[in-house]
């Protein structure tokens, strides 16, 4: 007979339950864990950068960022990913947006429009 087998009829359904697995026991508590979810989705860090990194909150909680990286993981976070629109800060933005796009409707004859993409680095 198979190791669960036998467990279900020494035991019946509590059998079925794994046992405690060996190792060493959890550090972090579930409070704690909601506190770093918390930190990360919802604050920025204090030197001014726009999200945290696993070395930055590791720093601000005393986790290991070894941990905070498992953490991360397990839970789908990823502050560098900005799911949100982010507007220009760019004070002639509107003027601009409305030579740009006005060039889709009514584009002058024989007009080539090229885009330029600011890249970030």
């Amino acid at each position: 007979m198979g190791k669960w087998r036998i467990r279900f009829l020494e035991h019946r359904i509590n059998g079925l339950y794994d046992e405690v697995r060996p190792g060493k026991p959890r550090t972090i508590d579930d409070e704690r864990l909601a506190q770093l979810i918390h930190k990360t989705l919802h604050t920025k860090p204090a030197d001014g950068s726009t999200h945290w990194s696993v070395r930055t909150i590791a720093a601000e909680t005393a986790i290991s960022p070894k941990s905070l990286h498992r953490y991360f993981k397990l839970l789908g976070l990823q502050p560098h990913r900005s799911e949100s629109f982010k507007l220009s800060t760019d004070q002639f933005f509107i003027e601009k947006l409305r030579d740009v796009v006005g060039l889709y409707p009514s584009p002058p004859e024989n007009a080539l429009v090229l885009c330029v993409d600011e890249k970030s680095q």
